[in-house]
């Protein structure tokens, strides 16, 4: 087995002390930019690996932040770890992440999974953490920041937005365009949707607009194809319909593929919104509205605010919350 290379033969390299190494290697903004170069040729000369359990030995706490997220595809929080290492990139911290695949229990297991480490951060989608869940965040050694949303009490940090005001907002922006029957799209009918349909009911019955006989969802995960089938029953069941809010963009593009496929002129015939405003929306023709998520914005947020904690600032307020915008597209124009 070949010897591992230590921080003092690096050192001796570069010409430095091993203090200034580990410096060096810990926060690389405290070194000036020539030692710094030096000691990073003698890192990749050596071919030197830091050793994260000594270290976590030495301080307590891993260099590690984890982030626990419902799902590595969907291209919504994809975005938030791209916001999260964006703002890492140039620090000590490595990011670990964990899929909870919307499972309560999974999210517990991960979550001691992570604590067993004793990470320097904790970042987790969501606020709908079972009892146990709860506790565990609560008594982590480290700063944990809730991201995607917001609600009354959060566990240490939080930065996302209301899914219900973001959905009422769409709402009122259907009613505002002429559309008098509006209905609702939703799939898996998760927490985060659920809020989503509460805040559509509840402006769409503000506006005397509501009818459940409007409201078609499935609890299989959203798709283009789902939305498509989705769209098909609820226009067969009651046709009367003249907009759809749809759960999220996905729903949005099949709805809008199903349209063309029965003859609806949109937006003339039918609205269609939807929710996330993916790079899609603005590319579909006729371009789509939805409801903009600052999703880089909290993955960015949510790093500067345990960047902080663990370096003795102030994080700023424990609650950021980042309003979204409905972008209102020509799918959304109104009924002739």
């Amino acid at each position: 087995m070949a010897k591992r290379v230590t921080l003092a033969e690096v050192a001796a390299q570069a010409g430095v002390s091993p203090i200034t190494v580990s410096r060096a290697l810990r926060r690389p903004d405290t070194v000036q930019p020539d030692t710094r170069a030096r000691i990073d040729a003698a890192v990749a000369a050596l071919g030197y690996v830091p050793d994260p359990a000594a270290r976590a030995l030495a301080t307590g706490r891993a260099d590690v932040i984890g982030v626990l997220i419902p799902s590595a595809t969907n291209a919504v929080f994809t975005d938030v770890l791209t916001g999260l290492y964006d703002e890492l990139s140039e620090t000590r911290f490595d990011l670990q992440y964990g899929i909870t695949r919307y499972e309560p229990a999974t999210e517990e297991k991960l979550l001691g999974v992570f604590l067993r480490q004793r990470p320097a951060g904790l970042i987790v989608a969501g606020i709908d953490q079972t009892p146990a869940a709860r506790r565990l965040l609560e008594r982590a050694d480290c700063p944990v920041v809730q991201v995607m949303e917001t609600g009354p009490d959060p566990v240490d940090m939080m930065v996302g937005f209301s899914h219900h005001d973001a959905a009422a907002a769409a709402t009122r922006h259907l009613i505002a365009q002429g559309y008098r029957n509006p209905g609702f799209l939703g799939a898996r009918m998760d927490p985060r949707t659920q809020r989503r349909f509460a805040g559509f009911r509840a402006e769409a019955e503000a506006g005397g607009v509501f009818d459940p006989e409007r409201c078609e969802t499935t609890p299989v995960p959203s798709s283009v194809g789902g939305g498509a089938a989705l769209l098909r029953a609820l226009m067969t069941r009651r046709p009367e319909t003249d907009a759809v809010f749809c759960n999220n963009d996905d729903l949005a593009m099949g709805a809008l593929f199903e349209a063309m496929r029965m003859g609806f002129p949109v937006p003339e015939r039918l609205g269609i919104c939807g929710f996330n405003d993916l790079e899609m929306m603005h590319a579909a023709e006729p371009a789509l509205t939805s409801v903009r998520t600052n999703r880089f914005e909290m993955g960015v947020r949510a790093a500067r605010m345990i960047r902080a904690r663990l370096d003795g600032r102030d994080p700023g307020p424990a609650l950021i919350d980042l309003k979204p915008q409905v972008q209102a597209r020509r799918s959304t124009g109104g009924p002739s």
